[in-house]
């Protein structure tokens, strides 16, 4: 009898834990790059993440051949050229919070994660800050951003006249989580 209920106390306990899981597949990333001679911005609504409060997890990835800057060249010299999609086709964050937010609240909360940042082939230790909302349909909205030096993961900035690039990309991540169900 008492197996049964530890097994029944660990069932349900498991059970409260999946229960505070989050997960996106429609993400969107918006890169920035402000140039001294051009600006541009680059696009794609294909992030994926989840957030796993249970364990304190975070884990979140981006194919970069869906990145678009609203010039095709300019998309495929940035796949082909520096970013080498065909190598290194992911970019991806993994971390955790420093400390937890709560699983529950209403309006929003600033909240920050800290891990690795992988682009290039490249990892490199990352605190990015931003914001929790919750969604008037129940769920989730991530609100955050931060720098990536070009440099720092072995990303090439081209020197070609009229098509410059800024060292440092100014990364804003949108995403709204759908609680998974348990």
């Amino acid at each position: 009898m008492r197996k049964i209920l530890i097994f029944l106390a660990g069932f349900m306990w498991c059970q409260v834990l999946s229960g505070q899981q989050w997960q996106t597949d429609r993400g969107t990333v918006v890169f920035t790059s402000e140039a001294t001679f051009n600006s541009f911005s680059g696009t794609s609504e294909y992030l994926n993440g989840i957030i796993d409060f249970a364990s304190n997890q975070l884990d979140f990835y981006l194919d970069l051949n869906t990145l678009r800057t609203g010039i095709k060249l300019r998309d495929k010299h940035m796949r082909d050229n520096y970013l080498e999609t065909a190598k290194y086709p992911y970019a991806e964050f993994t971390g955790s919070f420093p400390e937890l937010p709560p699983t529950e609240f209403s309006g929003e909360i600033k909240v920050a994660a800290e891990g690795v940042f992988k682009i290039h082939g490249v990892t490199k230790p990352v605190l990015i800050e931003g914001t929790l909302i919750k969604g008037s349909e129940g769920n989730l909205i991530l609100k955050a951003s931060f720098d990536v030096l070009l440099l720092d993961y072995d990303i090439v900035i081209p020197k070609i006249l009229g098509y410059e690039l800024a060292e440092l990309q100014k990364i804003e991540v949108n995403a709204t989580l759908e609680k998974l169900k348990p």
